[in-house]
């Protein structure tokens, strides 16, 4: 992975940038914390932002506390906040990390690391994603966000307000 690329500060991060019109999307198959396979399809019906990060990601590591207050502030029937990590040592680094930094409102989530960089077309860590509820692409960040800030919030909660025809 000697490529792939790390962003910088959480703090200079722009809102997601979205397209200008939604985007078909692929989805690898990766595995929750229960190791019940899944993929994208099994969370239709809801906004998902899906985060690509793994433990040895230092602006991932940061960030992940903002995602976990996003997940606690708008998880639910409507949205879900989807950590994907790639780490090759497995579930086990993933559920030290979140015992670690005290994460209790993300579920856990692991994927093949070439397979999941590959189908979502990511260059760096973290990439995070934003879903509708159709499971197309609505925007893309690279690099860390403080996915709990007000503004960032107001922007998913107005994918999340739409309603499928």
């Amino acid at each position: 992975m000697a490529a792939l690329g790390v962003a910088g500060s959480v703090q200079a991060r722009p809102l997601m940038p979205l397209h200008d019109k939604p985007r078909e999307m692929l989805s690898p198959p990766f595995v929750d914390g229960q190791g019940r396979d899944l993929t994208l399809a099994d969370f239709r019906g809801r906004v998902v932002l899906l985060n690509l990060w793994a433990t040895w990601c230092v602006p991932c590591r940061e960030e992940m506390p903002t995602l976990d207050g996003l997940q606690e502030k708008l998880g639910g029937d409507d949205f879900h906040v989807l950590p994907l990590s790639i780490d090759r040592a497995g579930m086990k680094v993933v559920r030290r990390f979140y015992e670690e930094i005290g994460i209790r409102h993300l579920g856990m989530y692991l994927a093949d690391s070439t397979r999941a960089m590959l189908a979502f077309g990511a260059l760096g860590l973290p990439t995070t994603i934003l879903i509708d509820r159709d499971g197309f692409e609505r925007g893309r960040l690279v690099g860390p966000a403080e996915w709990d800030s007000p503004e960032v919030m107001a922007q998913i909660q107005t994918i999340i307000n739409e309603r499928s025809e």
